[in-house]
């Protein structure tokens, strides 16, 4: 089974290194590394020259993340394709072995584990600890998701019901997940180990404004669907996250 791991950046020379060094030391030898940069100025690019031909990459202007996600999987020629942020890594080198390995042992066409929110600066510290737990379609009416980074998601479902949304700012991954998993009833697994490790930060949970537009936009994930969500659903998604405090 091949993988393709997909990274979207813009201006992150201080972090990506990490980033590409975590995807590289993996220990499963059939990864395609695909990095979609915006056009940065900051130096990114010549960091992505240094690794040569160790990664597909493109940079260029884009609208937004999720434009260049889309640029990142039409490139991709794996079995099944991972996001990762540009200042996030995998906590191990064995992390794509345990989802090739569930892939093959459950068929789903997907999979999803655990993520650990860390320090911007001390990644070794802790700052949120994301428990997926166990998949169950329903649980997204109670404003459940799973961590987009630690998410895997089979090409073909790509390819028959779509990319990424290029309209939403800061929810188009709750608005793909939302689709393929609850519209469409794509099948899911869950791998209870931690799969990524993301730097604390995020435009939508840096302040209250910024949480106010998420949920709006998490309402039109559901309402362009053809969805309806229970009346508390979208309210339910920020609630839930507080418990990931309690390291």
């Amino acid at each position: 089974m091949k993988i393709s791991i997909v990274t979207a950046a813009f201006n992150s020379a201080a972090t990506i290194k990490d980033t590409i060094e975590s995807v590289l030391s993996q220990d499963y030898p059939n990864i395609e590394y695909i990095v979609a940069d915006g056009g940065s100025k900051d130096g990114t690019v010549e960091i992505l020259k240094s690794y040569g031909d160790q990664i597909k990459w493109i940079s260029e202007k884009d609208s937004g993340i999720y434009d260049a996600m889309n640029k990142g999987v039409k490139m991709a020629t794996g079995d099944a394709i991972g996001v990762v942020g540009s200042d996030d890594f995998y906590p191990d080198n064995q992390a794509i072995s345990k989802v090739v390995k569930a892939f093959n042992e459950s068929k789903a066409d997907s999979v999803y584990g655990d993520l650990h929110y860390v320090d911007a600066v001390n990644t070794n510290k802790i700052v949120r600890n994301w428990k997926s737990g166990t998949y169950d379609r329903q649980r997204f009416l109670n404003g459940w998701m799973p961590p987009h980074t630690a998410f895997f998601l089979k090409k073909s479902a790509y390819d028959t019901y779509g990319l990424y949304d290029t309209t939403y700012r800061s929810a188009g991954d709750y608005e793909l997940m939302l689709r393929m998993l609850y519209k469409h009833h794509v099948s899911s697994f869950y791998i209870p180990e931690v799969l990524m490790k993301m730097r604390i930060g995020g435009d939508s949970n840096s302040s209250i404004k910024g949480r106010i537009k998420a949920n709006r936009e998490d309402l039109r994930a559901w309402v362009i669907n053809g969805l309806k969500p229970r009346w508390y659903t979208i309210y339910a998604k920020p609630i839930s996250k507080i418990f990931q405090w309690f390291v």
